[in-house]
C-alpha cells in the first residue's frame, strides 16, 4: 500500500482513555509539555485529526453560512498552488469545520502546530456548497469514501498528492480506530499520565482489532512514561 508512515502520538491514561476529565486536572500541563516536545522532536511532514479534535483545538464553532455558496456540479480533488510541505490534514467525512483561514493558528504558536497547511479529508456525502467554500479559503481538498473514510485511499492521496512521507495520527478515538483497523498504523507513541480516567472517558481506539506491538523505546519523566511502540507485522 502506497501510504505515509504513520505514528499514533497521543496522551493516554493508565487505563488506556485518550480524552476525559483527566485532561483538565491541574497536572496534565506538564504531560502536554512532553507530548509537545515529542511531537516537534518527530519532525513529521503532517498531522492528522478527526473532526471533533480538530473543532474543539484548532477550528472551534465557527461555521459558514453554505447559502452565500454556489453548489458544484462535480464533486472531484481539489488543489492549490502554493503547496507547503507541512500540513494539518482534518478527516472530516461530511464537511462540518469552519475554518477562517487556509492554515492553523495556534496561540501559543508552538512549531508542530502553528501554520500548517489544511488539508480537508471527505468523503462524497459533503455538501457542494461546502466545497465552494473551502475553495474560497484556499484549501485544498481530497475525497475518500463514499459515506465513510476510505482511509487506504486517503493515505494514498496525501502521499501522491502532497508528498506527505511521515504523518502523526493524534486522534480522537474514532479516527485512531479507523486507522488501526485499516492495519496502517506503524508505530505508537504514547505519553502516559500516572491517572486512570473516567467511565466515559475514551479509549485509545474504538472498535479495535487485534494486532500486536513490539516496545522498543521508552523514558521516565519523573512518573510520566513515554511508550514507543512498532507494529509486529
Amino acid at each position: 500500500m502506497q501510504k505515509p508512515y504513520i505514528i499514533c502520538h497521543m496522551t493516554m491514561s493508565l487505563d488506556g482513555k485518550v480524552t476525559g476529565e483527566f485532561l483538565r486536572r491541574a497536572e496534565h500541563p506538564k504531560v502536554s509539555e512532553i507530548y509537545y516536545q515529542i511531537n516537534r522532536d518527530y519532525k513529521a511532514d503532517a498531522y492528522a485529526c478527526g473532526r471533533v479534535t480538530m473543532q474543539e483545538s484548532f477550528a472551534g464553532e465557527w461555521y459558514p453560512n453554505l447559502s452565500a455558496f454556489a453548489p458544484l456540479e462535480n464533486k472531484m480533488d481539489y488543489m492549490v498552488d502554493d503547496l507547503t510541505g507541512f500540513y494539518a490534514v482534518a478527516f472530516d467525512p461530511h464537511g462540518r469545520l469552519g475554518w477562517k483561514s487556509n492554515r492553523i493558528i495556534d496561540i501559543d504558536k508552538d512549531p508542530g502546530y502553528d501554520q500548517a497547511q489544511i488539508i480537508e479529508v471527505l468523503t462524497h456525502q459533503a455538501d457542494s456548497r461546502y466545497l465552494s467554500y473551502l475553495q474560497s479559503v484556499g484549501i485544498p481538498y481530497i475525497f475518500a469514501g463514499e459515506d465513510e473514510i476510505d482511509v487506504a485511499e486517503a493515505l494514498m492521496k496525501l502521499k501522491t498528492y502532497f508528498g506527505i512521507e511521515h504523518l502523526l495520527l493524534e486522534g480522537g478515538s474514532i479516527i485512531n480506530g479507523a486507522f488501526q483497523r485499516a492495519g496502517v498504523i506503524d508505530e505508537l507513541s504514547l505519553v502516559v499520565d500516572p491517572v486512570v480516567g473516567a467511565a466515559n472517558d475514551k479509549p485509545l481506539f474504538t472498535q479495535a482489532v487485534l494486532e500486536n506491538y513490539k516496545l522498543v523505546d521508552t523514558r521516565n519523566y519523573d512518573s510520566i512514561l513515554w511508550l514507543n511502540y512498532k507494529v509486529s507485522r
